[in-house]
Protein backbone atom coordinates (compact mmCIF):
# COMPACT_ATOMS: atom_id res chain seq x y z
CA UNK A 1 0.00 0.00 0.00
CA UNK A 2 3.19 2.66 1.15
CA UNK A 3 6.28 1.98 -0.75
CA UNK A 4 9.03 4.62 -0.24
CA UNK A 5 12.26 3.99 -2.05
CA UNK A 6 15.56 5.59 -1.41
CA UNK A 7 14.17 8.76 0.02
CA UNK A 8 16.03 11.74 1.20
CA UNK A 9 15.08 15.31 2.39
CA UNK A 10 17.83 17.86 2.26
CA UNK A 11 17.07 21.45 3.70
CA UNK A 12 18.69 24.59 2.05
CA UNK A 13 21.70 25.16 3.97
CA UNK A 14 22.40 20.87 3.41
CA UNK A 15 20.73 19.42 6.52
CA UNK A 16 20.14 15.86 5.66
CA UNK A 17 16.54 15.38 7.39
CA UNK A 18 16.26 11.97 6.15
CA UNK A 19 18.91 10.08 4.47
CA UNK A 20 17.62 7.38 1.81
CA UNK A 21 14.81 5.82 3.80
CA UNK A 22 13.55 2.84 1.87
CA UNK A 23 10.61 1.47 3.46
CA UNK A 24 7.78 -0.69 2.96
CA UNK A 25 4.01 -0.84 4.13
CA UNK A 26 2.06 -3.77 2.87
CA UNK A 27 -2.41 -3.69 3.06
CA UNK A 28 -3.41 -5.00 6.16
CA UNK A 29 -0.62 -3.94 7.80
CA UNK A 30 -0.07 -1.41 10.72
CA UNK A 31 3.26 -0.30 11.02
CA UNK A 32 4.71 1.82 13.65
CA UNK A 33 7.36 4.67 13.02
CA UNK A 34 9.27 5.77 16.06
CA UNK A 35 12.36 8.08 16.71
CA UNK A 36 14.04 10.61 18.89
CA UNK A 37 12.53 14.43 18.05
CA UNK A 38 14.41 15.65 15.11
CA UNK A 39 14.92 12.16 13.79
CA UNK A 40 12.92 12.66 10.61
CA UNK A 41 9.80 11.07 11.59
CA UNK A 42 7.63 14.18 10.73
CA UNK A 43 9.47 15.04 7.89
CA UNK A 44 9.07 11.63 6.50
CA UNK A 45 4.94 11.43 7.04
CA UNK A 46 5.09 14.55 5.73
CA UNK A 47 6.22 14.00 2.56
CA UNK A 48 4.30 10.40 2.32
CA UNK A 49 1.21 12.50 2.25
CA UNK A 50 2.53 15.24 -0.21
CA UNK A 51 2.40 18.29 2.25
CA UNK A 52 6.47 18.26 1.84
CA UNK A 53 8.64 18.55 -1.49
CA UNK A 54 11.14 16.80 -1.97
CA UNK A 55 13.78 15.51 -5.13
CA UNK A 56 15.31 12.08 -4.40
CA UNK A 57 13.70 8.99 -3.94
CA UNK A 58 10.06 8.07 -5.15
CA UNK A 59 7.02 7.17 -3.05
CA UNK A 60 4.04 5.46 -3.85
CA UNK A 61 0.26 5.02 -2.66
CA UNK A 62 -1.29 2.05 -3.64
CA UNK A 63 0.38 2.63 -6.75
CA UNK A 64 0.20 5.95 -7.29
CA UNK A 65 3.07 8.45 -7.43
CA UNK A 66 3.11 11.08 -4.84
CA UNK A 67 4.96 13.11 -6.46
CA UNK A 68 3.24 12.58 -10.30
CA UNK A 69 0.21 11.55 -9.69
CA UNK A 70 -0.72 13.59 -6.19
CA UNK A 71 -4.56 13.53 -6.69
CA UNK A 72 -4.59 9.95 -7.01
CA UNK A 73 -2.30 9.27 -4.28
CA UNK A 74 -4.41 11.22 -1.51
CA UNK A 75 -7.28 10.39 -2.54
CA UNK A 76 -6.86 6.93 -1.21
CA UNK A 77 -4.87 8.48 2.05
CA UNK A 78 -5.86 10.19 5.15
CA UNK A 79 -3.86 12.11 7.13
CA UNK A 80 -3.88 13.10 10.53
CA UNK A 81 -1.11 15.49 12.13
CA UNK A 82 -0.25 15.89 15.48
CA UNK A 83 -1.46 19.67 15.85
CA UNK A 84 -4.27 19.35 13.40
CA UNK A 85 -5.97 22.80 12.10
CA UNK A 86 -8.83 23.14 11.81
CA UNK A 87 -11.86 25.86 10.80
CA UNK A 88 -12.63 26.85 14.04
CA UNK A 89 -15.09 29.20 12.61
CA UNK A 90 -17.05 26.12 11.71
CA UNK A 91 -19.30 23.68 12.78
CA UNK A 92 -18.26 20.32 13.68
CA UNK A 93 -20.91 18.99 11.57
CA UNK A 94 -20.01 22.09 9.21
CA UNK A 95 -16.33 20.46 9.12
CA UNK A 96 -17.55 17.18 8.70
CA UNK A 97 -19.54 17.48 5.73
CA UNK A 98 -16.73 19.90 3.98
CA UNK A 99 -14.80 17.11 4.29
CA UNK A 100 -17.20 14.89 3.19
CA UNK A 101 -17.61 17.00 -0.15
CA UNK A 102 -13.91 17.26 -0.48
CA UNK A 103 -13.87 13.48 -1.06
CA UNK A 104 -17.30 12.92 -3.03
CA UNK A 105 -18.68 10.89 -0.04
CA UNK A 106 -22.68 10.50 -0.64
CA UNK A 107 -25.24 11.64 1.71
CA UNK A 108 -26.13 8.72 2.60
CA UNK A 109 -22.63 7.35 3.45
CA UNK A 110 -21.70 10.40 4.77
CA UNK A 111 -24.83 10.49 7.28
CA UNK A 112 -24.25 6.49 8.51
CA UNK A 113 -20.52 7.16 8.72
CA UNK A 114 -20.41 10.65 10.98
CA UNK A 115 -23.13 9.30 13.01
CA UNK A 116 -21.23 6.03 13.81
CA UNK A 117 -17.87 7.70 14.58
CA UNK A 118 -19.38 10.61 16.27
CA UNK A 119 -21.63 8.19 18.38
CA UNK A 120 -18.71 6.13 19.26
CA UNK A 121 -16.34 9.12 20.55
CA UNK A 122 -19.49 10.52 21.88
CA UNK A 123 -19.48 14.06 19.77
CA UNK A 124 -22.56 13.77 18.31
CA UNK A 125 -24.33 16.82 21.04
CA UNK A 126 -21.69 18.91 19.83
CA UNK A 127 -21.89 18.70 16.42
CA UNK A 128 -24.09 21.75 16.21
CA UNK A 129 -21.22 24.43 18.36
CA UNK A 130 -18.38 25.94 16.69
CA UNK A 131 -15.01 24.24 16.79
CA UNK A 132 -13.31 27.20 18.57
CA UNK A 133 -15.75 26.46 21.08
CA UNK A 134 -13.97 22.58 21.61
CA UNK A 135 -11.42 21.21 23.95
CA UNK A 136 -8.06 20.04 22.60
CA UNK A 137 -9.55 16.57 23.31
CA UNK A 138 -13.07 16.99 21.42
CA UNK A 139 -10.79 18.70 18.62
CA UNK A 140 -8.60 15.83 18.41
CA UNK A 141 -11.67 13.51 18.23
CA UNK A 142 -12.97 15.47 15.21
CA UNK A 143 -9.96 15.36 13.72
CA UNK A 144 -9.99 11.74 13.93
CA UNK A 145 -13.52 11.46 13.06
CA UNK A 146 -12.88 13.61 9.58
CA UNK A 147 -10.09 11.08 8.52
CA UNK A 148 -11.97 7.79 9.19
CA UNK A 149 -15.25 8.66 7.36
CA UNK A 150 -12.95 8.98 4.17
CA UNK A 151 -12.49 4.81 4.58
CA UNK A 152 -8.79 5.55 3.36
CA UNK A 153 -6.96 2.86 2.18
CA UNK A 154 -3.52 4.71 3.91
CA UNK A 155 -4.02 6.33 7.16
CA UNK A 156 -1.14 8.49 7.80
CA UNK A 157 -0.94 9.84 11.91
CA UNK A 158 1.60 11.84 13.75
CA UNK A 159 1.77 10.95 17.14
CA UNK A 160 -2.71 10.14 17.56
CA UNK A 161 -2.61 9.06 21.04
CA UNK A 162 -1.40 12.23 22.63
CA UNK A 163 -4.00 13.96 23.94
CA UNK A 164 -6.65 11.81 24.15
CA UNK A 165 -8.27 9.53 26.78
CA UNK A 166 -8.44 6.17 27.67
CA UNK A 167 -11.39 5.42 26.14
CA UNK A 168 -10.75 7.15 22.71
CA UNK A 169 -7.57 6.02 22.55
CA UNK A 170 -9.10 2.53 23.15
CA UNK A 171 -11.80 3.05 19.80
CA UNK A 172 -8.90 4.76 18.04
CA UNK A 173 -6.53 1.53 18.09
CA UNK A 174 -9.63 -0.65 17.24
CA UNK A 175 -10.35 1.66 14.08
CA UNK A 176 -6.90 1.31 13.13
CA UNK A 177 -7.55 -2.22 13.14
CA UNK A 178 -10.55 -2.19 11.63
CA UNK A 179 -9.04 0.15 8.12
CA UNK A 180 -6.63 -3.13 8.10
CA UNK A 181 -9.62 -5.48 8.19
CA UNK A 182 -10.93 -3.99 5.44
CA UNK A 183 -7.57 -4.12 3.12
CA UNK A 184 -6.25 -0.62 4.46
CA UNK A 185 -3.10 -0.38 6.21
CA UNK A 186 -1.93 2.29 8.78
CA UNK A 187 1.59 4.05 9.20
CA UNK A 188 1.83 5.74 12.39
CA UNK A 189 4.78 7.74 14.49
CA UNK A 190 4.61 7.56 18.07
CA UNK A 191 6.18 7.72 21.28
CA UNK A 192 3.99 5.75 23.21
CA UNK A 193 6.22 2.26 22.62
CA UNK A 194 4.16 0.27 24.56
CA UNK A 195 1.11 0.99 22.24
CA UNK A 196 3.05 0.36 19.64
CA UNK A 197 4.46 -2.65 20.65
CA UNK A 198 0.90 -3.84 21.03
CA UNK A 199 -0.72 -2.74 18.30
CA UNK A 200 1.99 -2.61 15.33
CA UNK A 201 2.71 -5.52 13.40
CA UNK A 202 5.86 -4.37 12.34
CA UNK A 203 8.39 -1.46 14.02
CA UNK A 204 9.85 1.02 11.92
CA UNK A 205 13.05 3.05 14.47
CA UNK A 206 14.40 6.11 12.61
CA UNK A 207 17.92 7.66 14.18
CA UNK A 208 19.55 10.53 12.82
CA UNK A 209 17.55 10.50 9.76
CA UNK A 210 18.39 6.90 8.56
CA UNK A 211 16.35 3.94 9.50
CA UNK A 212 18.41 1.37 11.77
CA UNK A 213 15.88 -1.65 12.04
CA UNK A 214 12.47 -2.38 10.55
CA UNK A 215 11.09 -6.12 10.83
CA UNK A 216 7.49 -7.76 12.73
CA UNK A 217 7.20 -6.44 15.84
CA UNK A 218 8.33 -9.76 17.85
CA UNK A 219 11.28 -9.75 15.78
CA UNK A 220 12.48 -6.19 16.58
CA UNK A 221 11.42 -6.50 20.16
CA UNK A 222 12.74 -10.69 21.05
CA UNK A 223 12.95 -11.09 24.37
CA UNK A 224 13.38 -7.80 25.79
CA UNK A 225 10.61 -4.88 25.19
CA UNK A 226 10.45 -1.92 22.57
CA UNK A 227 11.72 0.44 25.28
CA UNK A 228 14.88 -1.58 26.00
CA UNK A 229 15.42 -2.01 22.31
CA UNK A 230 14.71 1.81 21.83
CA UNK A 231 16.59 3.14 24.69
CA UNK A 232 19.43 0.10 23.83
CA UNK A 233 19.90 1.49 20.11
CA UNK A 234 20.34 5.24 21.60
CA UNK A 235 23.20 4.52 24.09
CA UNK A 236 24.87 2.72 21.72
CA UNK A 237 24.96 6.11 19.15
CA UNK A 238 26.31 7.84 22.18
CA UNK A 239 29.16 5.66 22.59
Amino acid sequence: MLNISHYTKTYPGGKTAVDDLTLHVPAGEICGFIGHNGAGKTTTLRAVVGVMSFTEGVITIGGHDIRKEPVAAKAVTAFLPDNPDLYEFMSGIGYLNLIADLYGISARDREARIRKYADAFELTADLGSAIASYSHGMKQKLAIISALIRKPKLLVLDEPFVGLDPAAAHLLKGYLREICGDGGAVFFSTHVLEVAEKLCDTIAIIKEGRLVRHGPTEQVVGDSSLEDVFLGMTERSHE
